[in-house]
């Protein structure tokens, strides 16, 4: 039941924070180019983690993100005005790398079916060594562990 009423509070608050992020931040630093992936709430309501997903440049996403920090007052009065909880949690925002990482992988994948038609057989995963990963893979496949 707590779960339940959890996963609720979660899709309104993200309801309302993307509301806010799109038609109320009117911070020059934001990029067009934002949207809210996931939003994680304590039991205890009192803070919300927002992930969003920026498309642009690394700098462009740097601003973005100070501006997104810097309207957190902002989107935790419109949660309460719009979401009717007894603790309006305080906002925490989070960058979500998860598409960056799919993009990634992509072209790894495309990668192997390039090698696979030139060299005309098809590669299994016996065939793949843990030597063929570069250090960054392996960095990036820990992080996502935890």
């Amino acid at each position: 039941m707590v779960n339940y009423r959890n996963g609720r509070i979660n899709e309104e608050i993200k309801k309302e924070v993307s509301n806010t992020i799109q038609n109320k931040i009117k911070d020059p630093r934001k990029s067009a180019m934002v949207s809210v992936t996931k939003v994680d709430t304590t039991k205890d309501l009192t803070y919300t983690k927002v992930y969003v997903s920026i498309f642009g440049s690394e700098a462009s996403k740097k601003e973005t993100i100070q501006a997104l920090k810097s309207s957190t007052g902002l989107m935790r009065k419109e949660i309460g005005a719009h979401v009717k909880l007894r603790h309006v949690p305080q906002v925490l925002i989070e960058v979500d790398e998860t598409i960056e990482k799919a993009i990634h992988l992509e072209g790894i994948f495309n990668q192997i079916k390039a090698k696979e038609k030139i060299d005309g057989e098809s590669v299994s995963d016996e065939d793949i060594d843990d030597e063929d990963m570069n250090e960054e893979d392996i960095s990036n496949e820990d992080s996502d562990e935890n």
